[in-house]
């Protein structure tokens, strides 16, 4: 286990404590099996590396390993985690788990006859522990790491702090979070750097065209490895997903004819139900239906949009910014958990309860003025009134 000992302290020395995500401090580290999930490049590693080195009680007990290192050519993880414990080890940390061919039952067996060995690992948000090949859902806790939110790309980038925020404080007091932030900083070209490449922390170290060509690689490998490996795709399949994922970039957002686009890729309809719900696993896709509620949320999707605006940048040239301003609201509040379901008035009702229509300066209530609790999330828009708030402001969700 030298070997792996080494290439832990190596990858450490590049660690740092200056931001760290929302997540972090909202994790029960002490969670006995504790998985991380979450599109690629979000920082799930990074995560992972700072408990290491600023939260774990003793570094001399943890270990670090990645799910595809060479000492697993010849090893099992099992093997490692009995080795591990039998010196005195207390915290296993794997990184891409799902990049093990046996992670399931190795794990149970791990979790089983090694009661004092904490194991924290990490994953594609396309791996589901429930469907492994062996039952982890008494054993172990999952918890999904999205891409930055407006709040977190602020602090990143500029080094301004400022406190996320509830909904309903959102809505019933917008005017004070948004006279805090004025007072520091104009936040619309910062907003707009934002939804072209903020979300993928990585941006700051890739700018421009380097940017757009990683998260295109991002894009590939969740087809090409992560999918293939977890749902035993082919290349076939592999390159009907990206012609399905192309055809949806230039139209999205958009109410969806299962029929018409599996008559233009020659699929069947149930393949493409399938691929868009798998799309939407991997967090390259946000479904919205009608309901949110019972078997509805089982059928076909009612409206699609890219999971995030930088993905619409990535895919496309010039993104009309109607479907940036959706791409962005639908993909803040699912991050912070809301439920999002389709309105008969309005763009999209949250936690069937508040209703937002998005657009605009120029955008009026009139679409939503029948219902109670209405908003206006407006972009361009710098202070709050009325119903209308700022869509920059619900970027401070998490």
């Amino acid at each position: 286990m030298d070997e792996l000992y080494r290439y832990q302290e190596e990858i450490l020395g590049n660690i740092s404590d200056r931001f760290f995500r929302s997540l972090y401090g909202n994790l029960n580290w002490n969670t006995r099996f504790l998985g991380i999930t979450g599109l690629r490049g979000v920082g799930k590693t990074t995560m992972l590396l700072q408990y290491l080195k600023f939260g774990a009680t003793d570094r001399k007990q943890t270990l670090y390993v990645t799910a595809d290192h060479p000492w697993f050519y010849d090893n099992t993880l099992l093997e490692l985690a009995q080795r591990f414990s039998k010196f005195g080890g207390t915290h296993l940390l794997i990184d891409e788990i799902h990049r093990y061919p046996s992670w399931s039952r190795e794990l149970k067996n791990i979790y089983d006859g090694l009661p004092g060995l904490q194991v924290i690992f990490t994953a594609s948000s396309v791996l589901d522990i429930l469907q492994g090949e062996s039952d982890l859902s008494r054993r172990a806790l999952t918890k999904e790491l999205p891409g930055l939110s407006f709040r977190e790309y602020l602090e990143l980038r500029y080094g301004f702090i400022f406190p996320s925020l509830t909904l309903e404080e959102l809505l019933r007091e917008p005017e004070e979070p948004a006279t805090m932030v004025l007072s520091r900083l104009k936040p619309l070209a910062a907003f707009n750097d934002y939804l072209v490449s903020g979300y993928f922390p990585f941006s700051l170290t890739q700018p421009g065209d380097s940017f757009r060509q990683l998260l295109n690689q991002v894009i590939n490998t969740v087809m090409e490895v992560d999918l293939q490996l977890i749902e035993e795709y082919s290349a076939s399949n592999t390159i009907q997903m990206k012609k399905l994922l192309g055809v949806l970039a230039e139209s999205v957002p958009f109410e969806p004819n299962i029929s018409k686009i599996a008559g233009r890729l020659t699929m069947g309809r149930d393949t493409v139900k399938t691929y868009l719900y798998n799309l939407e696993r991997a967090r390259l896709l946000n479904l919205l239906r009608r309901s949110v509620k019972g078997v509805a949320a089982l059928q076909k999707p009612d409206k699609i949009y890219l999971e995030n605006s930088n993905l619409s940048y990535a895919l496309k040239a010039n993104p009309e910014r109607g479907t940036i301003r959706e791409t962005f609201f639908v993909n803040q509040m699912r991050n912070a958990g809301h439920r999002i379901g389709l309105p008969k008035q309005g763009d999209v009702i949250v936690d069937e309860r508040w209703t937002f229509e998005i657009g605009g300066l120029s955008k009026e209530s009139r679409q939503i003025r029948s219902s109670e609790q209405a908003y206006l999330a407006l972009d361009e828009l710098e202070h709050p009134y009325l119903n209308r708030i700022p869509l920059w402001l619900f970027g401070f969700l998490y």
